[in-house]
């Protein structure tokens, strides 16, 4: 017979130390800082108002350093602040005063809704930004190249961990049944047949729990799926060619809208045609970092021989063999021009081979014709946005929604795009009136502007936030 004390005790024992482990991953997990949601949080809530490299002033304040500047204060009177600052000011908070002498009339929006935990995770990755401690870090290998640190992948841990539980919980259970057997036992009783581990786990309350189990992991799953159904911030495709913003955008200062010049005039901005890349290269035939691998792919599509320096009469029934004498040609006399020198064996060929990969596809077979770019940024059909409405009209920078673009050498989407990201910077964005003829309508906010009654304007204020502004 099983000694009844120690079953006891190692009954204790595992109910302890499973309560203790509870403890102990609730107050590391309190404790530990989430970067990565922290980041999604503040592009989400702050990234319209704060600049996001923490040490540049925009609407609002950098907030690089912010915890130290708030050192004399408890954390609690920050959180506060981040929480309802109009509050704090009211009730004349010594440093909630200081910033709104300031920075007004710029009214920070009101977060009541994060939690302690939110806001910390927001303010570790402020400061991870701020002192570069956040991000992956470069790694210069043994041939002196540059690697990129990746982040730990936990899962392999998680997973035995779960596995560890998943055993004592089982140990436990066919502890606790062989203590009500023997019970049975001392007290006279018939405990008839002795469960095995089996028949354990098959009994109808563990199958209740497990099908509870897996009702709420899966209600749980199904509905955050829902949520981000289409949304695909972070997204970052290889295009067909390799354009670099960074080049065209910020080291050029080429204008967005010389480009995607439908953002001024019509619901869409548009990807630029071929014929406005010819604009420039037309001239510029050798790119900076690419020399004639990606601009060719433009000539390419569009069948403009830069050797002779004119378009190709009747292109577009060409034969492949034919483009392919003309571009390799191309490719071939400029290597020779810049270097002085026959290319090497196979150069000419695999610039070729990569421009036919890049201009077609399963249902493009030959490489003339438009250039397949690929769409990053895309509304769900039942949401209404008007680029013009909101460049012209609203005045608003194209890097509040697309982010630093002129420093991206791939686009990737900045913003979640999600309805409460909009609707959080309706609320606070103010509406340009000065000089803007398409607001000469609202002639009761000019009056009271000009009478010192108010401010500003905000888009909420004009109907920023009617439901059938965006789903009519």
């Amino acid at each position: 017979m099983i000694n009844t004390f120690w079953l006891k005790r190692l009954t204790i024992a595992l109910s302890l130390f499973l309560f203790s482990a509870n403890l102990i991953a609730q107050e590391e997990a309190a404790a530990t800082l989430d970067l990565d949601a922290g980041k999604s949080l503040f592009r989400a809530q702050c990234g319209v108002c704060h600049s996001t490299d923490m040490k540049t002033d925009a609407t609002g304040p950098a907030l690089g350093g912010v915890q130290e500047r708030w050192a004399d204060y408890p954390e609690a009177d920050l959180y506060r602040w981040i929480r309802n600052s109009q509050a704090m000011i009211a009730e004349g908070h010594p440093k909630a005063t200081e910033l709104w002498d300031q920075w007004q009339p710029t009214v920070m929006t009101p977060f009541l809704n994060l939690t302690d935990q939110e806001i910390a995770n927001i303010l570790g990755y402020v400061q991870g930004v701020y002192d570069g401690s956040y991000g992956p870090k470069p790694v210069v290998t043994g041939d002196g190249g540059v690697a990129v640190e990746e982040k730990p992948d936990n899962t392999l841990l998680f997973i035995v961990l779960a596995l560890v539980l998943g055993i004592l919980a089982i140990i436990l259970t066919k502890i606790i049944s062989n203590l009500n057997y023997l019970l049975k036992v001392k007290d006279g009783e018939d405990p008839g047949h002795r469960k095995t581990l089996v028949e354990i786990l098959t009994s109808k309350g563990v199958i209740a729990f497990v099908i509870f189990a897996l009702v709420v992991l899966g209600g749980y799953t199904t509905v955050n799926n829902a949520i981000s159904l289409g949304r695909q911030q972070g997204y970052q495709p290889e295009q067909p060619i390799k354009f670099s913003h960074a080049t065209h955008a910020g080291l050029h200062k080429i204008d967005c809208q010389y480009c995607h010049d439908g953002a001024r005039r019509s619901k869409h901005s548009v990807i630029p045609s071929t014929n406005t890349c010819m604009n420039c290269h037309r001239a510029i035939k050798v790119g900076s970092t690419y020399g004639t691998a990606e601009i060719t792919k433009i000539y390419a599509s569009i069948g403009y021989n830069p050797s002779t320096d004119s378009y190709i009469d009747n292109y577009e029934n060409m034969s492949q063999d034919s483009v392919a004498t003309v571009y390799k040609k191309w490719i071939a006399d400029t290597y020779v021009s810049q270097n002085q020198s026959s290319p090497a064996p196979g150069y000419v060929d695999g610039q070729w081979n990569d421009i036919v990969s890049s201009l077609t596809n399963d249902n493009k077979r030959k490489v003339q014709g438009p250039i397949e770019w690929l769409r990053i940024h895309n509304l769900p059909d039942h949401a209404y946005f008007n680029h013009s409405q909101h460049v012209s009209v609203g005045q608003v920078e194209c890097q509040t929604c697309h982010g630093p673009v002129e420093e991206m050498e791939v686009v990737q989407q900045y913003a979640p795009l999600s309805m409460g990201w909009c609707i959080n910077c309706h609320r606070q964005t103010e509406v340009q009136f000065e000089g803007n003829e398409y607001y000469k309508a609202y002639s009761k906010y000019h009056e009271e502007i000009a009478t010192g009654q108010r401010s500003k304007v905000t888009v909420e204020e004009i109907g920023g936030l009617e439901c059938q502004k965006c789903h009519y």
